[in-house]
């Protein structure tokens, strides 16, 4: 059960760095729309791609499940949008799945 979780959540990373780079624009035009540099759009594909082969190599697992929970935590800063259902469901859906990487860390041996 502990690869299954594994994979599940580091298919989320791997999706979140395929989608950053077959559409670099969506997430450039979010960088954009909070006055960040555009080529930000990189570093945080190459962070996904990182994270997704973090949470399922064994050696990496729990250091992998804290930064992704951090990196969950800061970009769910781009969808708290108040006005908007949508945006706002994903914002608490980042919550939660951190919520469940920081579970996963403090299960793994130091």
């Amino acid at each position: 059960m502990d690869l299954l979780g594994r994979i599940l959540l580091a298919a989320l990373f791997a999706a979140g760095a395929a989608q950053k780079a077959l559409d670099p624009a969506a997430a450039q035009g979010l960088l954009a729309g909070f006055g960040l540099p555009v080529w930000l759009v990189w570093p945080a594909l190459a962070l996904n791609a990182a994270l997704a082969v973090g949470l399922i190599w064994p050696p990496t697992v729990r250091r992998a499940a804290l930064v992704a929970a951090a990196y969950c935590a800061v970009t769910s800063v781009f969808h708290f949008l108040p006005g908007d259902g949508w945006q706002m469901s994903i914002f608490v859906k980042n919550w939660a799945i951190a919520g469940g990487l920081l579970t996963l860390a403090a299960a793994r041996k130091v």
